[in-house]
């Protein structure tokens, strides 16, 4: 591959996602309407598409307010780095064999690495607003991300047991006879839990939880700041969506009447919906029995599906 069709790639990736990133404000719209049974965006545009300009429009021009008693400069770059370490996170994955950024030997780990370097912006947010609130939803927000990271890992390792890659092409081409979903459902099952938690999606939202916090880490920001961490929520669900349809179905595999890159955005899409359905019918945990859920149950779980994995691939392999 070429220097000039390596750029066409990470600019096409990058102009793709940014817009899955604003799309997904009227989709989740319009999927929250009809599954509450009401009529949600209606009249800007047909079926309220225009919604995303109108939104967009609103953050770009919105008063830019810094609160005096903040830490400016670390208030301001705290949003950029949630929307920056998942960005990264995406130069890993592979959409089709020929359209992946960087199929790295390690992609699995520095999917882990980056998706733990988002804890900063919440932390740093939260703390540069020098509000109370704030750091209250800094702190859960960074307690619940390395409670949850921890079997997030876990999970997929049984994965990487029965593949023995770390890269995200080898998996997917492992699953040519039959998904990962088959043999590995209790980690499917954990990797999603922890991806809704990183992600601090409904009924994961402890840290901005808007009933005790206001907003959480996000109370003090407005404007383009307050739309970066709007943007960052959304990548992270394609992000997690994007990841478990790589690990466990199959990536870009499926039946020749479509082409690959199709079946990897069809499948993304779908856990994308999962995700904006469970905002409608989840209702939010306490804080104790999410941080008890995680360190109880869903970690023992992980560390009994290595060593039930671990096993069978000894057995099998004699």
């Amino acid at each position: 591959m070429t220097v000039m069709q390596h750029v066409w790639i990470v600019l096409g990736v990058l102009f793709v996602l940014l817009n899955i990133a604003a799309g997904l404000i009227w989709v989740e719209r319009r999927m929250l309407a009809m599954w509450q049974d009401r009529l949600g965006p209606n009249r800007a545009g047909p079926l309220g598409i225009l919604i995303v300009l109108a939104d967009t429009l609103k953050l770009f021009f919105k008063e830019d307010w810094i609160p005096p008693f903040a830490d400016k400069w670390v208030f301001i770059v705290a949003p950029a780095v949630v929307v920056g370490s998942v960005l990264m996170s995406f130069v890993i994955i592979p959409f089709t064999p020929q359209i992946i950024v960087s199929d790295l030997n390690v992609g699995i780990l520095f999917f882990l690495a980056m998706s733990s370097l988002g804890v900063y912006s919440i932390v740093l947010g939260g703390w540069a607003s020098n509000n109370k609130y704030s750091l209250l939803g800094a702190m859960r927000g960074a307690s619940q991300m390395i409670a949850y990271e921890v079997f997030m890992g876990l999970s997929l390792m049984g994965v990487v047991m029965l593949t023995g890659s770390f890269k995200l092409g080898d998996i997917v081409n492992a699953q040519k006879d039959m998904w990962f979903v088959v043999k590995q459902p209790l980690g499917l099952i954990l990797f999603f839990i922890a991806g809704i938690a990183e992600t601090h999606r409904l009924p994961f939202d402890i840290p901005e939880a808007e009933s005790e916090l206001v907003a959480g880490y996000h109370s003090e920001y407005s404007g383009m700041k307050f739309g970066m961490f709007f943007i960052g929520e959304y990548l992270g669900i394609t992000l997690i969506s994007a990841v478990t349809v790589a690990m466990f179905f199959g990536g870009w595999l499926g039946w020749s009447f479509l082409p690959p890159w199709a079946w990897f955005f069809l499948k993304t899409f779908v856990f994308i919906l999962f995700f904006i359905l469970l905002r409608a019918s989840l209702p939010r945990p306490r804080y104790d029995q999410l941080m008890e859920t995680g360190w109880k149950i869903l970690l023992p779980l992980a560390l009994a599906n290595l060593m039930i994995t671990g096993a069978v691939a000894l057995l099998v392999r004699g």
